[in-house]
């Protein structure tokens, strides 16, 4: 097996992303060494573990957060930074999938995580520049009927009344291109710089006392009361454990490892276009998202490049990013053919079969939180919050979200990465029909 952690980056740096170019890391932070002991050892040093830690040093506990690269260094700090409201599924297909009851519970919780993120985004990282606005855009006119029916029903079932259907006049008002007919624009979510929220979130855990170590990838971890996380320099006794690792987690887990796969997704950044342009392109400084089963996604940054995410790619291995994702982009805005890209760069993020987050206890004093399926940066964290109160003893949230159901691939480990290649040539085929 392929390991992500080492496949396409070099260790400890950041990719070349304009993320990274345009934030200032906390740290370094050392190597775990020697034999140390904690109340609580996170693996993982993005939203869900950088959330957990800050959560649970605010508690008292004694926290040790573990790295392979650096804090951020994963999806977290490579996304398309959007701030999703609700699950990564529709209120319709949770209310079948888990009853109304429930489905209503995980909204009220999908909401909480974005309050939660805004929250923390202004405390801890104001640089993180939140903008208020996403708009979901049809790339066909058939998904127009369900686009206004889903805005009625969240406004008269859940008492949310921030979705606006967009019909196509509107539409190409908003995003300047030809692709598409309409849609919706839901105003309760956003968009902000993850890389810079990852390490406002890293600066504040480590001062409210997280032992925070950078370049300590996990090598073992041993079932036990205490549990016993061992790096190449350490050998840490925890009682308690979080794997917060999503598509990096490897095989440290085999039953998470069946239900969470890996996969890559692309980002472009443009050279500035400049303020005038960037209106002609994305009115209000809204972030974008399409229909597609193979899904293109993009905002403008602060200096007014379009930051651009799509493209499929059916190997582990990152291919010719800017000549993949220039594709996309210009099928969606082709007046922007002679534009350069700055930056490119790819990321790897974990999905499960029905794209809802796996949250589990691999033990008893062993949680792992991770599957969030590209719709991670509010729900991350507050799944850090939720392991955070867990660990303390107040499971209830942490347990709804557990009873969601995924399962393990078909074929587990060994054949999900093949079936997974037939499934998205497939939809990308259905995209184009």
């Amino acid at each position: 097996m392929v390991n992500v952690l080492h496949a396409n980056d070099t260790a400890g740096e950041f990719p070349r992303s304009w993320y990274a170019a345009t934030a200032t890391p906390p740290g370094p932070f050392p190597a775990a060494k020697g034999d140390l002991t904690c109340d609580v050892c996170i693996v993982g040093a993005g939203f869900t573990g950088l959330s957990a830690a800050l959560h649970l040093a605010e508690r008292g506990f004694d926290v040790m957060l573990l790295d392979a690269h650096r804090v951020g260094w994963g999806a977290s700090g490579r996304n398309g930074g959007q701030v999703g409201t609700g699950q990564r599924l529709e209120q319709d297909d949770l209310e079948t999938m888990v009853g109304k009851d429930h489905a209503r519970r995980l909204w009220d919780l999908s909401q909480e995580a974005v309050a939660l993120t805004k929250a923390l985004a202004a405390r801890h990282a104001p640089e993180a520049g939140f903008a208020n606005g996403i708009i979901h855009a049809c790339h066909r006119e058939r998904f127009l009927p369900h686009a206004r029916a889903y805005a009625e029903k969240m406004a008269r079932e859940y008492d949310y009344d921030l979705i606006r259907p967009l019909d196509g006049q509107e539409m190409r008002h908003l995003v300047g291109s030809p692709a598409y007919h309409g849609g919706d624009i839901d105003m309760g979510g956003g968009h902000l710089h993850p890389l810079r929220y990852a390490f406002g979130l890293a600066r504040a855990a480590a001062a409210a006392g997280v032992r925070i170590h950078e370049g300590s990838e996990v090598r073992s971890l041993d079932n036990g009361s205490p549990a016993t996380i061992r790096t190449d320099t350490a050998s840490i006794r925890a009682s308690h454990v979080l794997l917060a690792c999503n598509g990096y987690l490897g095989t440290l887990d085999r039953r998470t490892a069946a239900r969470v796969m890996p996969i890559n997704n692309f980002i472009v950044a443009t050279e500035p276009l400049g303020a005038e342009a960037q209106e002609e392109i994305v009115r209000g400084n809204h972030a974008v998202a399409d229909t597609k089963f193979v899904i293109n996604y993009f905002r403008f940054s602060e200096d007014h490049r379009l930051l651009f995410g799509g493209g499929e790619s059916y190997g582990y291995r990152f291919p010719d990013i800017a000549t993949l994702v220039r594709k996309p982009m210009l099928e969606i805005f082709p007046q922007l053919a002679g534009t350069k890209i700055d930056f490119a760069w790819g990321g790897t993020l974990g999905i499960t079969l029905n794209r809802m987050p796996d949250f589990a206890r691999v033990a008893g004093n062993i949680l792992s939180v991770s599957g969030f399926s590209g719709h991670g940066v509010a729900l991350a964290t507050l799944g850090g919050k939720l392991a955070a109160e867990a660990i303390a003893g107040q499971a209830e949230r942490f347990d709804l979200m557990a009873t969601v159901p995924t399962r393990a691939f078909p074929g587990g480990v060994a054949l999900r990465w093949p079936l997974l290649v037939l499934a998205m040539v497939w939809f990308s085929l259905r995209d184009r029909l």
